[in-house]
């Protein structure tokens, strides 16, 4: 049995060794924020968004600047009209073509025609509001990316909260497996005296393989609390990180006082996704107007590729009026209003259950802020507790099962001391963000 714990025991110290001799990188907090800012996949794909939707907002240029197309065409045809129309068009018409013979059966004839066609919007008004619709949208979307910036920043401070807890508890489990070793050999001194019965001697190696597999569960999260700040940076990388910022719990009674804001990032976007709603409904309104857009062509005929013999010019303006579409305008006023009058009512439960949030949010830092003075006490009594029992434990005064149960107390006292710490940490960090 001892045989199996010696083993338990040399493997895990291994593994130990192992992932402390790999390659260790110090770094700050502010340091893997300016990296993510730079480097984190989850901004890039946002600020992808963003482009998009301002290629979007660039598409309703349309609504304001002209449609210029240059064309080329060439034919070969006998057709009668087809015939008569292109030499018409270059200018090389004469009397004789008014022959009926050779109206009705002409000869072969080649046309090239260059034409440049330019189509000027006047007034749209539905394009007008499509245009302010995709601009609030394009807004939006920016106003999100912003608001994404923010939380993996949120998420980066609580993995970096997270590395620096697991490393301070490998620095308590260190402790208490040292203790836990030394007063495992007063144990076996005190069982060759007679002292001790075999039943606390297991107990005890019980209690040291205990503390040696928490141990390990310690060096197993400083790893991916590590690798997971690799990830938010956009890396794979075998390295280990290193905290170098310390682990204190600052006491912020100024962050009490501050107040939900409706110009946070997520709720601005929110408005902004209202207001391009809203726009969307009056373009759908305003499709029920006349429409008045300017056209104009210049053209130049030859019989010959890209020859310029003959030219001319159409100009124009077109006041069209879509009177009745068999209901399609209407049913897309109808949807657009109900799609409108769901985000107006989205936007309002959002600001309710973002103060709702908040509201929660403070009254847990109020709660974890408490629980931290009490943890602090409880770490303080344990301690004293335990050093009270282990000196007795040595002068044979104290039962092995007593002086474990001191052991095992002070362990989770401190453990629960460090998450309390982080628990505050956090809530702080959240809060602060819930108000940004």
């Amino acid at each position: 049995m001892r045989g199996k714990y010696l083993f338990i025991f040399l493997f895990l110290n291994f593994n130990s060794f192992f992932i402390n001799a790999q390659e260790k990188v110090s770094i700050s907090l502010n340091e893997i924020i300016s990296k993510v800012e730079e480097y984190n996949q989850t901004i890039k794909i946002s600020e992808k968004d963003y482009t998009i939707a301002k290629a979007e907002y660039n598409q309703t240029n349309s609504i304001l600047l002209p449609n210029v197309n240059i064309s080329h065409t060439g034919i070969s045809t006998t057709n009668p009209l087809m015939a008569f129309g292109s030499k018409l068009n270059q200018e090389i018409l004469t009397q004789a073509d008014f022959n009926p013979a050779l109206l009705n059966d002409p000869d072969e004839i080649k046309n090239f025609t260059t034409k440049i066609e330019v189509q000027q919007p006047i007034f749209n008004a539905d394009g007008i509001f499509m245009r302010k619709a995709a601009k609030a949208k394009m807004i939006a979307i920016e106003l999100q990316g912003t608001r994404t910036k923010e939380y993996i920043q949120l998420e980066v401070t609580k993995a970096y909260m997270q590395l620096q807890v697991a490393y301070k508890a490998v620095e308590v489990l260190e402790k208490a497996k040292e203790a836990a070793l030394e007063n495992k050999k007063i144990a076996e001194n005190n069982f060759l005296q007679g002292y001790l019965q075999k039943a606390d001697i297991l107990l005890v190696e019980v209690h040291v393989n205990e503390i040696i597999n928490k141990l390990q569960q310690a060096t197993s999260n400083v790893k991916n609390a590590s690798d997971y700040l690799w990830f938010l940076m956009g890396e794979t990388n075998n390295s280990t990180l290193v905290p170098s910022d310390m682990l204190i719990a600052e006491i912020n009674l100024g962050i009490y006082s501050d107040e939900l804001s409706n110009t946070r990032a997520d709720i601005e976007a929110m408005t902004k996704s209202t207001e391009a709603y809203s726009n969307m409904h009056k373009a759908n309104k305003a499709s029920y107007l006349p429409k008045l857009n300017a056209f104009g062509t210049y053209e130049l005929y030859d019989d010959k590729f890209l020859g310029t013999n003959a030219k001319g010019y159409l100009i124009g303006a077109q006041l069209s009026w879509n009177v009745f579409d068999g209901f399609k305008s209407i049913g897309k006023t109808q949807k657009s209003k109900a799609e409108l009058d769901k985000a107006e009512i989205n936007l309002t439960k959002y600001k309710n259950q973002s103060q709702l949030e908040y509201n929660k949010a403070k009254r847990q830092l109020k709660d974890v802020e408490n629980q931290l003075a009490l943890t602090s006490l409880a770490v303080e009594q344990s301690k004293e507790a335990l050093r009270i029992r282990t000196n007795r434990f040595k002068q044979g005064l104290e039962k092995s099962s007593d002086l474990l149960t001191s052991e095992t107390k002070y362990l989770q006292k401190e453990l629960e001391y460090l998450q309390t710490v982080y628990n505050y940490n956090f809530t702080k960090a959240y809060v602060a963000f819930l108000t940004k």
